[in-house]
């Protein structure tokens, strides 16, 4: 008897570029390392747990300048060392790493906290050191790709064809990693004053991140689901980690029933899109979208609608908003100022990369969706946002306008309205991480205290705070000298280009209308009477100050000099690699 045996047809495997993951690699095993030693050691004895945080800090300076230097072309500050001399320069570098020991006693801050908060400042800097080093402007467009155009630099297949860096993906990593170190910041004191201090919201936060940025950079659909579940699911936990709060619970309840039932919609959408192109991958989907005219293409729109959405849940549109004001109400307020910023990051990331890359050919058949959900966005997050009387709801729909404002950009489907997109989010991160920061600070024990009630009076209770909070409150209204004024200008500029003149219209109206809003809360803060029964004294704790701090000067500087950060949106190149 003769016995036959197929061959197994030939795998290949990808060719895996390791310094193009270090921002991944960072936040995962950041995320890995801290919670084996906890599982270990619980908790360690005071004074040894303050010298292990002071510690922190020099240990942080020295994974920035290896991990700099695996990632680059060369090891960072290389050219001062050749300038002064090696002596010199190590001794600089030891003051460094006192210097930075001090800092960190000085600023009082947790163990986990100060892990966070350095993990996310390495997977800054790889960010930066990809940039530099491997991309600046030198990016390739996707045509450019599918012609076989080469450059020196640009971007980097880094796992076969399935993920890659281009510069839209080191912008959005960079502001992800940002994010982790502010939340982180506002996390230390929130958690300790609330009794429920511990390293797996940090833990969760760097995870959520990884995959975060894992959306940035997918060319493949699977791998982008991949990355969306790990945010997501990371979130939901987050969002229901305040277990004395009932508000808590059923926010993170109410957010992962939601959100599994968007993934649902993303999976069937992806399933109907391999049905009509035959793969998944964005590259390949692209390329045979160009060779083929589908002339029967009910699948490709179905899966296009499924798709918005998916992605619709994400980034909080309208009609798919209905979770956003009871969950930003329920979860903490640290952990809002990382949804509203991080998550929604992550999902346009993902909606700009998969719509503008791979279904640009179609864009005729999206852009009206777009255009719509824009609009209602628009409107309804405006409108609802000036009946709320609880500051953190108020904010919730402010968070939804937002939406609005960058679906604008999106609808554009042009590289001004992706750069638009890029400068809205880059500038909003830090309005909201700012805005939900004072709201942590001043909201007292409980997490209560959110309501226009509770505002009244801030400004006597600590004037500086309440400046501040005004000053976030004037930069997401978009008045001129802060970054959200130049943000609704770039987007607004974006659709009149495209010739969405009526768009760009409801835009203006609806940041008139949004303003009225943020004016409510102003009159509390200033003009409202502070009841004088049973108030705390506001604590500004020095960590919360550091995260509102930057924040604020991010904020104010984006909007004085909006040239640099102008710059690197329009660097800001979306590419296909592989």
């Amino acid at each position: 008897m003769m016995v036959f045996q197929l061959a197994d047809p030939p795998v290949d495997t990808p060719e895996v570029v390791w310094s193009a993951l270090a921002p991944i690699l960072a936040l995962a095993i950041g995320a890995v390392v801290l919670i084996m030693f906890r599982s270990i050691v619980k908790r360690l004895p005071a004074d040894v747990e303050a010298s292990a945080t002071a510690a922190i800090g020099p240990v942080t300076v020295l994974a920035m300048w290896f991990v700099g230097g695996f990632v680059g072309d060369d090891v960072p500050l290389s050219g001062v060392r050749d300038d002064i001399g090696e002596p010199l320069f190590y001794v600089g570098l030891i003051a460094l790493l006192v210097v930075a020991a001090a800092f960190v006693r000085s600023m009082r801050i947790g163990f986990d906290a100060a892990v966070t908060v350095g993990v996310g400042l390495v997977a800054f800097v790889a960010t930066v050191e990809l940039w530099n080093d491997s991309f600046r402007s030198t990016a390739l467009t996707a045509d450019e790709v599918l012609a076989g155009i080469t450059s020196s630099g640009g971007p980097v297949a880094a796992i076969g064809n399935q993920y890659g860096i281009d510069g839209f993906a080191l912008v959005f990593t960079g502001v992800i990693a940002l994010a982790v170190v502010l939340t982180a910041l506002l996390l230390d004191n929130y958690l300790r004053r609330e009794g429920i201090d511990g390293p797996e919201i940090y833990v969760l936060m760097m995870l959520s991140a990884a995959g975060g940025v894992v959306m940035a950079g997918a060319n493949d659909l699977i791998v982008l689901f991949l990355g969306l579940e790990t945010l997501s699911i990371a979130v939901y936990v987050m969002a229901a980690m305040h277990s004395r709060r009932s508000e808590s619970l059923e926010s993170g309840l109410k957010y992962f029933m939601l959100g599994a039932f968007s993934s649902a919609f993303l999976l069937y959408g992806m399933a109907l899109i391999y049905g009509a192109t035959g793969s998944l991958n964005l590259l390949e989907i692209r390329a045979y979208l160009d060779r083929v005219i589908i002339l029967d293409n009910a699948m490709l729109l179905a899966g296009f609608a499924l798709l918005l959405v998916g992605f619709g849940f994400k980034v909080a549109a309208v009609p798919f908003h209905s979770w956003t004001p009871d969950v930003y109400q329920g979860a903490p307020t640290p952990v809002v100022a990382f949804m509203a910023s991080a998550v929604k990051a992550a999902g346009f990331a993902a909606l700009v990369r998969v719509f503008y890359l791979a279904f640009l050919d179609y864009r005729d058949d999206w852009q009206p969706a777009i255009y719509a959900l824009a609009v209602l966005t628009l409107v309804v997050g405006a409108v609802m946002a000036i009946v709320q009387r609880d500051a953190k709801r108020m904010l919730a729909y402010s968070s939804i306008s937002h939406a609005g404002f960058i679906l604008v950009g999106v609808q554009a489907a042009t590289d001004r309205g992706v750069a638009a997109v890029v400068f809205y989010i880059a500038g909003y991160t830090f309005m909201v991480v700012g805005s939900f920061g004072v709201l942590s600070i001043v909201s007292g024990r409980g997490d209560r205290g959110t309501g226009l009630d509770d505002l009244d009076g801030l400004a006597a209770r600590n004037p500086v705070l309440a400046f501040t909070l005004t000053l976030f409150l004037l930069g997401q209204a978009g008045v001129p000298l802060t970054s959200g004024f130049v943000a609704k200008f770039e987007v607004i500029g974006a659709a009149v280009d495209a010739r969405s003149f009526w768009l760009a219209v409801v835009a203006m109206v609806s940041a008139v209308v949004s303003a009225f809003l943020y004016l409510r809360i102003v009159l509390s803060v200033y003009l409202g009477t502070a009841a004088d029964d049973d108030r705390e004294p506001i604590v500004v704790h020095p960590t919360a100050a550091l995260a509102v701090g930057v924040a604020l000067v991010l904020t104010i500087g984006f909007g004085v000099v909006p040239g640099p950060i102008d710059q690197l949106a329009g660097d800001a190149v979306l590419a296909l690699v592989g």
